[in-house]
């Protein structure tokens, strides 16, 4: 059983260190590794916006700088602290880093990855290819 609670918090901290001057919307993300590792991450802007890093790619990219592995639960919260979706690009991000398995906590609760990203585009279809 995840421990939804502590994945919150450990999210609404990290959207703390945001770096968001230009929308002042602050975004932390959390999940737990396969090995039971917390890996986090916040959005990043730039004047540029369309390279913003959003929280998910900060997450992501500690989970492969940490040892790697595959997510299991995630959570993405508003400076406030309020759950929302990751958005499209993001999606992507967590499917291939955590599956159709991953257990996100969405507005409506928690739904896995081939719930949040039905007919997911991923490494197979390029297999396919």
């Amino acid at each position: 059983m995840a421990d939804w609670e502590s994945l919150q918090r450990a999210a609404i901290e990290i959207a703390e260190r945001a770096y968001a001057p230009y929308s002042s919307y602050r975004v932390g993300a959390a999940a737990f590794a396969d090995d039971g590792r917390l890996v986090v991450g916040c959005n990043v802007e730039n004047a540029a916006y369309g390279v913003t890093l959003c929280a998910e790619c900060g997450l992501v990219s500690q989970l492969h700088a940490t040892g790697g592995g595959r997510l299991t639960h995630f959570v993405c919260v508003n400076g406030s602290g309020g759950v929302i979706m990751p958005c499209g690009r993001c999606r992507q991000l967590l499917w291939e880093n955590g599956g159709p398995t991953l257990q996100v906590l969405t507005p409506l609760g928690v739904r896995s990855m081939d719930e949040v990203l039905p007919q997911a585009f991923g490494p197979a279809d390029l297999d396919r290819a």
